[in-house]
């Protein structure tokens, strides 16, 4: 059965995800996609990929025009501007059909929500928070050959560090170096470091988050973090994305549901 359509004054929100062969990976998607819904219920979210899973987001693009709907906000499900952000979705997105608007909204990273939802997965792994100034943590990426993507990465775990952390270093799960083992490492001979603890900067498991988990036990880490997931900070991330996209001068949205600051 088919949606009806939104009213025409406000946009549907198109998550726009890469996609895995690994079926966590679409069932983290809805997951985090379910929670943007509860937190507005009021906006229309919709989900498509860019390969691997459906729907497809050509053919998301069709059905929503289809139905009569207009206005849409693009937002890749992407934590840096690397070549999904700059090539793959810009691509797609330009073969939408005619008379659908369709505005692209950044991709998620940096974001202080972010950060937010690493420490919540630290502590959820049994970090004390008490030993934040004894513990050298691994911000460990998926990795990219895209250098403004590593430069990002590296940008966030030197003002991730001066939170408090005796040390933070990144590391990448593919293209780039260090990998996870070798940072986990290199931080055990940090003076000060008495425990080291790996944070996987990725929104949902798959290849490269298993490769991440697997350096970071062969390398003997203290604790390792889950991905971030479908936290409601995240979701709140997605929200602030589209805002900052389609402008409440331009779209009256509902206010944010009350929920906990963090899950």
């Amino acid at each position: 059965m088919r949606r009806p359509a939104p009213p025409p004054h406000r946009p549907v929100l198109l998550v726009i995800a890469h996609g895995s062969r690994d079926p966590r990976h679409a069932a983290s998607v809805r997951a985090l996609v379910r929670q943007v819904r509860s937190l507005r219920p009021g906006l229309r979210v919709e989900t498509a990929f860019l390969d691997f899973n459906a729907p497809s987001v050509p053919g998301t693009l069709e059905q929503l025009a289809a139905e009569g709907v207009r206005d849409v906000v693009a937002l890749p499900l992407l934590l840096t501007r690397a070549f999904h952000a700059k090539a793959d979705i810009p691509a797609v997105l330009r073969e939408a059909p005619a008379g659908l608007r369709v505005r692209r909204a950044p991709v998620l990273g940096p974001s202080p929500l972010l950060l937010r939802t690493l420490e919540q997965r630290l502590h959820e792994a049994g970090l004390d928070p008490a030993d934040r100034s004894s513990t050298g943590v691994v911000l460990a990426s998926a990795g990219s050959s895209d250098p403004e993507a590593i430069a990002v990465i590296a940008e966030i775990a030197r003002e991730w560090r001066l939170t408090g952390w005796c040390a933070v270093r990144p590391a990448f799960a593919s293209a780039s170096s260090p990998r996870t083992r070798d940072a986990v490492r290199a931080l055990r001979a940090v003076p000060g470091v008495r425990q080291v603890a790996v944070a996987p900067y990725v929104l949902a498991p798959g290849f490269l988050p298993d490769r991440i988990a697997r350096d970071a036990v062969e390398a003997g880490a203290d604790i390792l973090a889950d991905v971030l997931g479908p936290a409601p900070s995240v979701a709140r991330l997605l929200l602030r994305r589209h805002d900052e996209t389609y402008a409440p001068d331009t779209c009256p949205v509902a206010p944010l549901a009350r929920t906990p600051a963090l899950a």
